[in-house]
């Protein structure tokens, strides 16, 4: 591919994160996430229903009245009703007038995110702020599987300590030196890694996240800087973001990527 195919690419790859951000509920509309363990006599603020977790931690139980204004599946919801973990806002089977209750587990704990297109954060959007693009920062890659999954504890956006899985190195060479950094594998044998680099909470935001995608037969692949993303957290406060386990911080600037949260 042409330098200039591959700037194009870019280019559209960039328009569409920035609508993919700003639909009604994409990141820039979450306003909370409250865990059950720490709500007031089951209560989400400015939430209608009581929530609270299904004998056995099987689910979260949600007990309502016609009066609270809740739906489920769609059609007005009163009674009462188990809840199990949303696929996202688009699945979210709980909606109260435009907003979404999108339930969430995570280490055995569950939580209820409020998604709301009216988020001050959509009315703030101004777009996403990225180095411009640069062919040197595309990179061959390989990846060295561990012999099993492991699990490193890296702090979170919201101060807690969580287990995040890693399933080998992603290496490249740059400047004549090999880096790598620890990656975790979702289900279709994508790869993505948290880093952070010498533009970190200088010229870009605090770490940012790299999905190059699957590896091949012979464990190789593309890594490009170029599409370094905002992690999630970014957009809104109350996303739960690892941040980079140990040794994904590169020791050099990667002026490319995503760079921050652009507002009005």
């Amino acid at each position: 591919m042409s330098t200039s195919d591959a700037r194009q690419r870019w280019k559209e790859w960039r328009e569409e994160r920035a609508e993919v951000v700003s639909t009604p509920y994409g990141p820039l509309a979450l306003t909370g996430t409250y865990w059950l363990s720490g709500l007031s006599e089951g209560r989400i603020p400015d939430t209608p229903g009581h929530w609270t977790e299904a004998p056995g931690g099987s689910g979260v139980l949600l007990t309502a009245t016609a009066g609270d204004g809740l739906a489920l599946d769609g059609r007005p919801f009163e009674g009462g009703t188990v809840l199990t973990a949303d696929a996202g806002p688009g699945a979210a089977r709980v909606a109260h007038g435009e907003r979404k209750l999108v339930v969430i587990r995570r280490e055995g704990l569950w939580a209820v995110r409020v998604f709301d297109p009216a988020s001050p954060g959509r009315r703030a959007f101004a777009g996403i702020d990225a180095f411009e693009y640069d062919g040197s920062w595309v990179l061959p890659g390989v990846f060295r599987p561990y012999d099993r999954d492991r699990t490193v504890a890296v702090e979170n956006a919201d101060g807690r300590t969580r287990g995040l899985g890693v399933a080998g190195e992603l290496a490249f060479v740059k400047g004549g030196e090999e880096h790598a950094l620890r990656v975790s594998a979702e289900a279709d044998g994508s790869l993505w890694a948290v880093f952070a680099d010498g533009t970190s909470d200088v010229s870009s935001y605090r770490f940012r996240f790299l999905k190059p995608g699957a590896p091949d037969a012979q464990g190789r692949l593309t890594v490009d800087f170029n599409r370094a993303l905002l992690p999630p957290c970014a957009f809104a406060d109350h996303f739960i973001c690892p941040f980079p386990p140990p040794g994904n911080r590169l020791p050099f600037d990667v002026p490319a990527g995503e760079r921050n949260l652009l507002t009005r």
